[in-house]
């Protein structure tokens, strides 16, 4: 594939800045074509991102003869259906986390494409960014000797009534919608991660309660790794707390690497008491380093940055941790 023209599907505020823009900075692709439900929006999408084509129907943007490539930024609800649409008309797919609604539809995605020969990535972005890429780089390099566990809480706020009258708000603690809510939204980028630096698990588990009882979905989440390697992570996800808190800490032997998944960043490193900070300047657009490697992949120049195996695993932890009865 000489070209990677993308058509994107849901062409929502998630594209607006993080994703969107990039597929026409990144070098061998183009956005020629995006769809959303509402006819107006999708035309005011393509007006202002200077994109040729807009469609109000999925299937007419996959069978669109000009599109070679899919972008699904959807909510989870739909991606199963769209991605085997896409991957039924031979056309590679770029999915949004989560991966899907459970692990069963993400078997059944990344099945078909192997049974297709189609090539299907998930869009877990931050393991392209630089500052991520640091931290596996340091972990590499043994910088603070043997890892022993690593730590993460996630807080926030509870949204109030006024916040969850606004859609796009709304949907991500719809269970029918977002499968896990806000847990399942928000974790797979910080599991993902626990996988690109430690490898596959030996064993998860979790509890998952709805203490709030505002959405539908589950509002506090605990959860529990433990690596082949021996390597124990204990994460806690509360979306009804005084405060946000966004922090991971991985400990080893020697010292421990202190960072923030969605806030700060800094990379704080901490060795026999003297720390050293590593700061990363803000990207523009979140998605483009992956976007760059994903592109670089459909055109047979570069390897899978985000297996859709990958993808696979993520939802089995998400299900072990939030609910979900799955065999790890």
């Amino acid at each position: 594939m000489q070209k990677i023209n993308w058509g994107i599907i849901g062409c929502g505020d998630v594209t607006e800045v993080k994703s969107g823009p990039a597929f026409n900075k990144v070098p061998g692709s183009s956005l020629v074509a995006v769809m959303r439900r509402d006819a107006e929006k999708a035309a005011d999408y393509a007006r202002r991102h200077e994109v040729s084509k807009w469609y109000s129907d999925a299937k007419e943007l996959i069978n669109d003869p000009e599109v070679n490539t899919v972008y699904i930024a959807t909510p989870p609800s739909s991606h199963k259906e769209l991605s085997l649409l896409a991957i039924a008309a031979g056309k590679p797919v770029y999915v949004e986390k989560p991966m899907s609604m459970n692990v069963a539809e993400a078997k059944e995605m990344a099945a078909s494409a192997k049974e297709k020969n189609v090539k299907l990535t998930v869009a877990h972005y931050r393991r392209a960014q630089p500052k991520f890429k640091k931290i596996k780089e340091l972990l590499a390099q043994n910088v603070t000797g043997d890892i022993r566990f690593v730590q993460l809480i996630f807080c926030r706020k509870a949204l109030t009534a006024q916040e969850l009258s606004v859609p796009k708000n709304a949907w991500r603690v719809d269970a029918s919608i977002a499968g896990g809510g806000l847990f399942y939204d928000i974790a797979p980028h910080q599991l993902d991660l626990m996988l690109y630096y430690f490898g596959e698990a030996a064993s998860v588990n979790g509890i998952a309660r709805n203490q709030a009882g505002i959405y539908s979905a589950a509002d506090i989440v605990s959860g529990q790794i433990v690596f082949n390697s021996g390597i124990i992570f204990n994460g806690t996800w509360c979306f009804a707390a005084a405060k946000d808190e966004d922090e991971i800490k991985i400990v080893g032997t020697n010292g421990t690497i202190c960072f923030s998944a969605f806030g700060s960043n800094d990379i704080f490193v901490e060795i026999n008491g003297k720390t050293e900070t590593f700061t990363f300047p803000e990207l523009q657009h979140v998605q483009q380093p992956m976007i760059e490697e994903v592109v670089n992949y459909f055109s047979g120049k570069g390897n899978n940055p985000n297996t859709a195996e990958e993808g696979v695993i993520v939802m089995k932890w998400l299900g072990a941790m939030g609910g979900e009865c799955v065999n790890v």
